[in-house]
């Protein structure tokens, strides 16, 4: 204990110049600065970490005030960090929101404070959308719309949205780039990293590198809104089979990396109970189709959408047909799944549905969970062990469980971060993904029905069925070209033709077999 204090107390003193000077400066606004910046999260960084180690320190471990005593840092500490990320903004609030939304990852403590920070995201001045337009577009707002609403319908981390009118009568919104957020967020990633890794220095059971990693890779994509429009016409194409699904068409004259401008959908938050029940909409229905939106993105397609909080999913009834439509909103976050890691996925949900131990643990270690394939079935199911044993499909969930497993998070802190940087960087958006649906499944009071479970299982099987056939075509294809080579070279050195078919057959058999692939005997 002595050697962390020491450690505290050297970071502390590496931070004071920083801090110091703003806590000097904390009216004035000096948030362009970086210095300042960091000194605030330096500071911030420092207190957390100075107040886990003191106050656990007199404590027994694993008694009941050891719990509660604990409980009171994660709730000061949750604060002091959405303060943090309110006062610093653009990356830091996006971070945050992606922390909030893992409900059974991290402590209730966290989650619950954080989850704020979606309402709290910071607007910019109409006179800073104005010079974002016109750098650009080249253009005055006025010679470009008609109307402009100056209060903005939504504001997030990154940007926030108007509705405006085209010259031409149709309505639109207007998605504008905060301007200083481009320039920020690298520097706020580096800020974030260093801290991270003093943290880790402190607590080597703090092991969240992994977020940085993501925040890397993904804020340069979000924050480029062409990539977004592409996505959204991407997935728009992708799920067109399904016609309560709408996707908002996007006016590419009128959009830059900075800028996007899409059709107004109308609509209200998929959370919001006293719209649909005003507008007579079946909340069963709407959690049965946005289901299987996300079956279809993950299990057979691959390309998934990982931001589906309240704010970006509306529901609404059709005037015309009187049916029910979900609008997807915000598509600068997506998730692509490689084919070896989609089909493991696959077989992981069958076998966690039938509830299939050996499949279970086979998959899960193939998903780089390892000897932790116990804790990543309840992580990625939100469900308890014996639950999984079962079968989740088999077994409703209960408040008690729900309960059990949020107290689960605190617990296994150490074990969830081991396992968060030992699988696939392609899950950890999954598993955000998967935390954000069911909480709307939670507000809708539709949690793991029984429709969801079979919508689940006819993707999965539907994408291992498409990957055995695709195979296969595959392995005609190599036959006929190497018959070709038969006869335009027949004097070629190459040993017999049938045993060269032979050979291949067996080369690519033995490669189906040891990849897991459907039986290559059995019928289309």
């Amino acid at each position: 204990m002595a050697v962390r204090l020491l450690k505290v107390s050297s970071v502390a003193t590496a931070v004071f110049a920083s801090s110091g000077f703003y806590l000097y400066s904390k009216n004035v606004d000096f948030n362009d600065l970086s210095i300042i910046r960091f000194g605030r999260a330096a500071a911030t960084t420092a207190v957390i970490s100075y107040d886990y180690l003191t106050t656990l320190r007199d404590v027994q471990y694993g008694t009941e005030e050891y719990w509660a005593v604990k409980s009171k840092v994660h709730r000061r500490s949750a604060e002091r960090l959405r303060d943090l990320c309110c006062a610093n903004r653009g990356t830091f609030i996006k971070v945050g929101q992606h922390l909030g939304a893992l409900d059974y990852l991290l402590p209730e403590e966290y989650t619950s404070t954080l989850k704020v920070l979606h309402s709290r995201a910071p607007q910019s001045s109409m006179e800073e959308i104005r010079q974002v337009i016109r750098e650009d577009l080249w253009k005055e707002l006025s010679d470009l719309f008609i109307q402009f609403e100056e209060k903005p319908q939504g504001a997030a981390s990154l940007a926030q949205v108007h509705k405006a009118v085209l010259p031409d009568g149709r309505t639109v919104a207007v998605k504008v780039q905060h301007p200083k957020v481009q320039r920020q967020s690298s520097k706020d990633i580096v800020v974030m990293e260093f801290l991270l890794q003093v943290v880790h220095w402190l607590f080597p059971d703090f092991a969240f590198m992994w977020l940085v990693e993501e925040a890397k890779k993904n804020m340069p994509l979000e924050l480029d809104f062409l990539n977004e429009g592409r996505n959204a016409e991407k997935i728009a194409e992708m799920l067109k089979q399904f016609t309560f699904l709408k996707i908002p068409k996007i006016h590419w004259d009128l959009s830059t990396k900075r800028i996007l401008t899409m059709d107004f959908a109308e609509g209200g938050q998929v959370n919001d109970r006293e719209y649909i029940k005003k507008h007579g909409i079946n909340v069963n229905k709407i959690s049965r189709n946005l289901g299987k939106i996300y079956s279809e993105m993950i299990f057979v397609n691959g390309f998934v959408h990982c931001d589906p909080h309240p704010g970006n999913v509306l529901v609404r009834k059709c005037p015309e047909s009187n049916k029910t439509e979900i609008v997807l909103l915000d598509h600068g976050l997506y998730q692509v799944l490689n084919q070896d890691f989609r089909m493991d996925y696959c077989r992981l949900w069958q076998s966690l549905i039938k509830g299939d131990l050996k499949g279970i643990e086979r998959y899960s270690r193939r998903l780089g969970a390892g000897d932790l394939y116990p804790l990543f079935a309840c992580v990625l199911t939100a469900r308890s062990w014996t639950s999984v044993n079962t079968g989740i499909s088999q077994t409703p969930v209960t408040q008690s469980e729900d309960v059990e497993i949020r107290t689960n998070a605190a617990l296994y802190l150490p074990q969830i971060s081991e396992l968060l940087n030992r699988v696939p960087r392609q899950m950890l958006l999954l598993l955000k993904t998967n935390d954000l649906l069911r909480g709307i499944e939670t507000i809708l009071q539709t949690r793991a029905s029984s429709s969801s479970f079979i919508n689940m299982s006819r993707c999965c099987t539907r994408a291992i069925a498409r990957n055995s056939r695709s195979f296969k075509r595959t392995l005609w294809d190599l036959t006929d070209h190497l018959n070709a080579l038969r006869h335009t070279a027949p004097h070629s050195s190459l040993p017999h033709p049938e045993m060269n078919v032979t050979i291949l057959y067996y080369i690519v058999l033995s490669r189906a077999v040891s990849s897991d692939h459907i039986d290559l005997f059995s019928p289309f």
